[in-house]
Protein backbone atom coordinates (compact mmCIF):
# COMPACT_ATOMS: atom_id res chain seq x y z
CA UNK A 1 0.00 0.00 0.00
CA UNK A 2 1.30 3.45 -1.15
CA UNK A 3 1.94 6.32 1.34
CA UNK A 4 -0.55 8.53 -0.03
CA UNK A 5 -3.37 5.24 0.14
CA UNK A 6 -2.39 4.55 3.68
CA UNK A 7 -3.06 8.81 4.32
CA UNK A 8 -6.58 8.05 2.54
CA UNK A 9 -7.31 5.50 4.44
CA UNK A 10 -6.16 7.31 7.97
CA UNK A 11 -8.09 10.50 7.20
CA UNK A 12 -11.42 8.46 6.16
CA UNK A 13 -11.19 6.72 9.66
CA UNK A 14 -10.67 9.84 11.13
CA UNK A 15 -13.86 11.21 9.20
CA UNK A 16 -15.74 8.27 10.31
CA UNK A 17 -13.97 9.08 14.41
CA UNK A 18 -15.28 12.58 13.93
CA UNK A 19 -18.46 11.82 12.81
CA UNK A 20 -19.48 9.20 15.10
CA UNK A 21 -18.60 11.44 17.75
CA UNK A 22 -20.44 14.18 16.59
CA UNK A 23 -23.95 12.15 16.16
CA UNK A 24 -22.89 9.98 19.88
CA UNK A 25 -22.94 14.04 21.06
CA UNK A 26 -26.73 14.69 19.48
CA UNK A 27 -28.14 11.53 19.51
CA UNK A 28 -27.34 11.56 23.92
CA UNK A 29 -28.18 14.69 24.06
CA UNK A 30 -29.89 14.77 27.80
CA UNK A 31 -26.33 12.89 28.59
CA UNK A 32 -24.67 15.91 26.88
CA UNK A 33 -26.46 18.40 28.59
CA UNK A 34 -25.52 16.58 32.47
CA UNK A 35 -21.85 16.20 31.27
CA UNK A 36 -21.92 19.96 29.34
CA UNK A 37 -23.12 21.19 32.65
CA UNK A 38 -20.82 20.03 35.42
CA UNK A 39 -18.10 20.88 32.99
CA UNK A 40 -19.17 24.21 32.51
CA UNK A 41 -19.79 24.20 36.81
CA UNK A 42 -16.31 22.87 37.17
CA UNK A 43 -14.32 25.40 34.90
CA UNK A 44 -16.17 28.49 36.47
CA UNK A 45 -15.04 27.48 40.05
CA UNK A 46 -11.55 26.48 38.20
CA UNK A 47 -11.63 30.38 36.42
CA UNK A 48 -13.32 32.03 39.23
CA UNK A 49 -10.48 30.42 41.85
CA UNK A 50 -8.10 31.86 39.88
CA UNK A 51 -9.52 34.99 39.03
CA UNK A 52 -10.07 35.43 42.93
CA UNK A 53 -6.52 34.18 43.75
CA UNK A 54 -5.09 37.03 41.62
CA UNK A 55 -7.33 39.19 43.14
CA UNK A 56 -6.63 38.54 46.61
CA UNK A 57 -2.72 38.89 45.72
CA UNK A 58 -2.99 42.22 43.98
CA UNK A 59 -4.67 43.48 47.55
CA UNK A 60 -1.88 41.42 49.75
CA UNK A 61 0.62 43.36 47.46
CA UNK A 62 -0.98 46.61 48.33
CA UNK A 63 -0.91 46.32 51.59
CA UNK A 64 2.61 44.61 51.70
CA UNK A 65 3.72 47.46 49.71
CA UNK A 66 3.08 50.11 52.25
CA UNK A 67 5.19 48.29 55.19
CA UNK A 68 8.49 49.47 55.86
CA UNK A 69 10.92 49.77 58.59
CA UNK A 70 12.05 53.66 59.64
CA UNK A 71 15.04 54.56 61.50
CA UNK A 72 15.11 57.79 63.30
CA UNK A 73 18.57 59.12 64.00
CA UNK A 74 19.59 61.29 66.59
CA UNK A 75 19.90 65.12 65.85
CA UNK A 76 23.67 64.31 66.41
CA UNK A 77 24.23 62.55 63.55
CA UNK A 78 25.93 64.26 60.93
CA UNK A 79 24.60 64.02 57.19
CA UNK A 80 28.13 61.48 56.82
CA UNK A 81 27.30 59.05 58.87
CA UNK A 82 23.87 58.67 57.48
CA UNK A 83 25.18 58.33 54.17
CA UNK A 84 27.12 55.42 55.21
CA UNK A 85 24.55 53.90 56.63
CA UNK A 86 22.02 54.45 53.94
CA UNK A 87 24.91 52.47 51.91
CA UNK A 88 25.29 49.85 54.44
CA UNK A 89 21.64 48.95 54.38
CA UNK A 90 21.07 49.11 50.52
CA UNK A 91 23.89 45.66 50.55
CA UNK A 92 21.41 44.36 52.70
CA UNK A 93 20.00 41.20 50.53
CA UNK A 94 16.54 41.70 51.62
CA UNK A 95 16.39 45.13 51.20
CA UNK A 96 14.98 46.57 48.00
CA UNK A 97 15.31 50.45 48.65
CA UNK A 98 16.21 52.79 51.73
CA UNK A 99 15.09 56.47 51.55
CA UNK A 100 16.80 58.93 53.49
CA UNK A 101 14.65 62.57 54.85
CA UNK A 102 16.65 65.21 56.52
CA UNK A 103 14.82 67.20 59.28
CA UNK A 104 13.33 69.10 57.44
CA UNK A 105 12.09 66.92 54.55
CA UNK A 106 10.00 64.92 57.29
CA UNK A 107 8.89 68.39 58.96
CA UNK A 108 7.17 69.54 55.10
CA UNK A 109 5.92 65.85 54.58
CA UNK A 110 3.87 65.53 58.37
CA UNK A 111 2.30 69.14 57.22
CA UNK A 112 1.20 67.74 54.17
CA UNK A 113 -0.33 64.88 55.54
CA UNK A 114 -2.14 66.84 58.41
CA UNK A 115 -2.69 69.79 56.17
CA UNK A 116 -6.47 69.74 57.11
CA UNK A 117 -5.82 69.27 61.03
CA UNK A 118 -5.22 72.45 62.47
CA UNK A 119 -4.42 71.17 65.70
CA UNK A 120 -1.49 68.95 64.42
CA UNK A 121 -0.27 72.14 62.56
CA UNK A 122 -0.50 74.44 65.83
CA UNK A 123 1.49 72.01 67.87
CA UNK A 124 4.07 71.41 64.86
CA UNK A 125 4.81 74.90 65.16
CA UNK A 126 5.04 75.54 68.57
CA UNK A 127 8.07 73.48 68.43
CA UNK A 128 11.44 73.98 66.85
CA UNK A 129 11.90 70.81 64.19
CA UNK A 130 10.41 67.94 66.84
CA UNK A 131 10.60 65.35 64.15
CA UNK A 132 13.92 63.64 63.73
CA UNK A 133 16.24 62.70 60.38
CA UNK A 134 14.53 59.17 59.28
CA UNK A 135 15.30 56.73 56.97
CA UNK A 136 12.77 54.36 55.80
CA UNK A 137 13.81 50.46 54.26
CA UNK A 138 11.99 49.02 52.33
CA UNK A 139 12.11 44.75 52.21
CA UNK A 140 11.94 42.83 49.42
CA UNK A 141 10.20 39.84 51.52
CA UNK A 142 8.42 40.95 54.30
CA UNK A 143 8.14 37.37 55.78
CA UNK A 144 12.31 38.26 56.32
CA UNK A 145 11.74 41.46 57.71
CA UNK A 146 13.62 40.45 61.11
CA UNK A 147 16.71 40.00 59.34
CA UNK A 148 16.83 43.58 58.64
CA UNK A 149 15.58 43.88 62.70
CA UNK A 150 18.35 42.05 63.75
CA UNK A 151 21.12 44.10 61.95
CA UNK A 152 19.23 47.21 63.15
CA UNK A 153 19.81 46.26 66.68
CA UNK A 154 23.27 46.27 66.64
CA UNK A 155 24.60 48.47 69.15
CA UNK A 156 26.72 50.66 66.40
CA UNK A 157 23.69 51.38 64.75
CA UNK A 158 21.32 51.58 67.58
CA UNK A 159 23.87 54.14 69.24
CA UNK A 160 22.65 56.64 66.34
CA UNK A 161 19.19 55.90 67.26
CA UNK A 162 16.59 58.41 68.63
CA UNK A 163 13.68 56.27 69.31
CA UNK A 164 13.06 53.08 68.31
CA UNK A 165 12.67 51.76 64.74
CA UNK A 166 9.39 51.56 63.58
CA UNK A 167 9.25 47.36 63.43
CA UNK A 168 8.50 47.45 67.44
CA UNK A 169 5.77 46.87 69.85
CA UNK A 170 2.53 47.22 68.59
CA UNK A 171 3.32 48.17 64.89
CA UNK A 172 5.54 44.78 64.85
CA UNK A 173 2.80 42.76 66.21
CA UNK A 174 0.71 44.30 63.53
CA UNK A 175 3.16 43.95 60.74
CA UNK A 176 3.67 39.80 61.36
CA UNK A 177 0.13 39.51 61.14
CA UNK A 178 -0.54 41.12 57.55
CA UNK A 179 2.20 39.26 56.41
CA UNK A 180 1.78 35.28 57.61
CA UNK A 181 -2.23 36.55 56.65
CA UNK A 182 -0.77 37.42 53.26
CA UNK A 183 1.01 34.22 52.94
CA UNK A 184 -1.78 31.89 54.34
CA UNK A 185 -4.34 33.76 51.15
CA UNK A 186 -0.95 33.00 49.25
CA UNK A 187 -1.19 29.36 49.39
CA UNK A 188 -4.48 29.36 50.15
CA UNK A 189 -5.78 30.45 46.77
CA UNK A 190 -3.42 28.00 45.03
CA UNK A 191 -4.19 24.97 46.54
CA UNK A 192 -7.80 26.28 46.01
CA UNK A 193 -7.52 25.95 42.05
CA UNK A 194 -5.43 22.86 42.27
CA UNK A 195 -8.55 20.72 44.83
CA UNK A 196 -11.01 21.70 42.13
CA UNK A 197 -8.94 21.13 39.21
CA UNK A 198 -8.40 17.66 40.79
CA UNK A 199 -12.27 17.44 41.54
CA UNK A 200 -13.32 18.35 38.83
CA UNK A 201 -11.39 15.88 36.33
CA UNK A 202 -13.17 13.12 38.69
CA UNK A 203 -16.58 14.14 38.32
CA UNK A 204 -15.77 14.57 33.99
CA UNK A 205 -14.47 10.85 34.81
CA UNK A 206 -17.35 9.17 36.26
CA UNK A 207 -19.42 11.05 34.09
CA UNK A 208 -18.18 9.68 30.89
CA UNK A 209 -17.75 6.49 32.26
CA UNK A 210 -21.58 6.49 32.97
CA UNK A 211 -21.63 7.17 28.98
CA UNK A 212 -19.26 4.47 28.10
CA UNK A 213 -21.28 2.21 30.19
CA UNK A 214 -24.81 3.26 28.76
CA UNK A 215 -22.77 2.10 25.51
CA UNK A 216 -21.28 -1.04 26.78
CA UNK A 217 -23.50 -3.46 24.34
CA UNK A 218 -22.22 -1.38 20.96
CA UNK A 219 -18.70 -1.83 22.39
CA UNK A 220 -18.99 -5.35 22.37
CA UNK A 221 -20.47 -5.13 19.00
CA UNK A 222 -18.05 -2.88 17.51
CA UNK A 223 -15.74 -5.26 19.23
CA UNK A 224 -17.21 -8.70 17.34
CA UNK A 225 -16.95 -6.80 14.51
CA UNK A 226 -13.03 -6.31 14.42
CA UNK A 227 -13.11 -2.91 15.56
CA UNK A 228 -9.76 -1.91 16.49
CA UNK A 229 -9.67 -0.19 20.78
CA UNK A 230 -8.21 3.27 18.99
CA UNK A 231 -11.48 2.98 16.63
CA UNK A 232 -13.82 2.70 19.55
CA UNK A 233 -12.52 4.98 21.77
CA UNK A 234 -11.59 7.13 19.00
CA UNK A 235 -15.90 9.04 18.81
CA UNK A 236 -15.72 8.76 22.74
CA UNK A 237 -12.96 11.04 22.66
CA UNK A 238 -14.35 13.61 20.42
CA UNK A 239 -17.71 13.51 21.83
CA UNK A 240 -15.87 13.98 25.17
CA UNK A 241 -13.81 17.18 23.29
CA UNK A 242 -17.44 18.61 22.05
CA UNK A 243 -17.76 18.73 25.75
CA UNK A 244 -14.84 20.72 26.58
CA UNK A 245 -15.27 23.16 23.44
CA UNK A 246 -19.13 24.01 24.45
CA UNK A 247 -18.65 24.08 28.64
CA UNK A 248 -15.40 26.56 28.28
CA UNK A 249 -17.43 28.72 25.66
CA UNK A 250 -20.53 28.64 28.06
CA UNK A 251 -18.39 29.00 31.49
CA UNK A 252 -16.55 32.15 30.33
CA UNK A 253 -19.57 33.72 28.84
CA UNK A 254 -21.13 33.30 32.07
CA UNK A 255 -18.27 35.01 33.64
CA UNK A 256 -18.21 37.81 31.40
CA UNK A 257 -22.17 38.17 32.04
CA UNK A 258 -21.60 38.05 35.86
CA UNK A 259 -18.67 40.59 35.64
CA UNK A 260 -21.04 43.04 33.67
CA UNK A 261 -23.72 42.69 36.09
CA UNK A 262 -21.47 43.24 39.19
CA UNK A 263 -20.01 46.17 38.00
CA UNK A 264 -22.91 48.14 36.90
CA UNK A 265 -25.08 46.82 40.13
CA UNK A 266 -22.53 46.93 42.98
CA UNK A 267 -21.88 50.25 44.43
CA UNK A 268 -18.75 49.41 46.50
CA UNK A 269 -15.36 48.48 44.63
CA UNK A 270 -14.49 45.83 47.44
CA UNK A 271 -16.00 42.76 49.26
CA UNK A 272 -13.16 42.20 52.10
CA UNK A 273 -10.38 41.15 50.21
CA UNK A 274 -11.62 40.98 46.91
CA UNK A 275 -11.61 43.90 44.89
CA UNK A 276 -14.47 43.55 41.93
CA UNK A 277 -13.31 46.38 40.13
CA UNK A 278 -9.85 45.13 39.89
CA UNK A 279 -11.18 41.26 39.45
CA UNK A 280 -13.36 43.15 36.33
CA UNK A 281 -10.19 44.52 34.94
CA UNK A 282 -8.02 41.90 35.34
CA UNK A 283 -10.62 39.41 33.46
CA UNK A 284 -11.17 42.09 30.69
CA UNK A 285 -7.56 42.37 30.08
CA UNK A 286 -6.52 38.34 30.12
CA UNK A 287 -10.26 37.88 28.09
CA UNK A 288 -8.55 35.88 25.22
CA UNK A 289 -6.39 34.26 27.20
CA UNK A 290 -8.72 32.82 29.54
CA UNK A 291 -11.06 32.00 27.27
CA UNK A 292 -7.88 29.78 25.05
CA UNK A 293 -6.98 28.63 28.76
CA UNK A 294 -10.93 27.54 29.54
CA UNK A 295 -10.80 25.75 26.00
CA UNK A 296 -7.54 23.72 26.70
CA UNK A 297 -8.83 22.77 29.77
CA UNK A 298 -12.10 21.40 28.89
CA UNK A 299 -10.72 19.50 26.14
CA UNK A 300 -7.63 18.20 28.04
CA UNK A 301 -9.99 17.15 30.95
CA UNK A 302 -12.66 15.13 28.51
CA UNK A 303 -9.68 13.84 26.64
CA UNK A 304 -7.99 12.60 29.46
CA UNK A 305 -11.07 11.04 30.88
CA UNK A 306 -12.24 9.54 28.14
CA UNK A 307 -9.01 7.40 27.50
CA UNK A 308 -8.47 6.62 30.56
CA UNK A 309 -12.29 5.54 31.29
CA UNK A 310 -12.39 3.83 27.81
CA UNK A 311 -9.28 2.18 28.46
CA UNK A 312 -10.46 0.67 31.76
CA UNK A 313 -13.34 -0.75 30.46
CA UNK A 314 -11.73 -2.11 27.02
CA UNK A 315 -9.08 -4.08 29.02
CA UNK A 316 -12.23 -5.02 31.04
CA UNK A 317 -13.91 -6.53 28.14
CA UNK A 318 -10.67 -8.12 26.67
CA UNK A 319 -10.48 -10.13 29.88
CA UNK A 320 -13.34 -10.94 30.99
Amino acid sequence: MSRWERLKRWLVTLRRIIRGGCINFVRNSSLSIAAIAVMVITLTIVLSSIIANATFTNTVSQITDKINVSIFLNDSVTKVQADKLTEDLKKLPNVESVEYLSKEQVLENFKKQNSEDAEQLAAISATDKPLPATIHIKPRDTNKIGEIKTYLDKPSITALQKYPTSYSGNTKIAVDNITHAADFLQRAGLAGVLVFAVISMLIIFNTIQMAIFNRRDEITIMRLLGASTSYIRGPFVVESMIYGIFSAVISIVLLNALFIVSSSTLQASSLGLLDINYANQYFGKYFWLFLTLQLGIGIFIGTVSSVVATRRYLKFKTTK
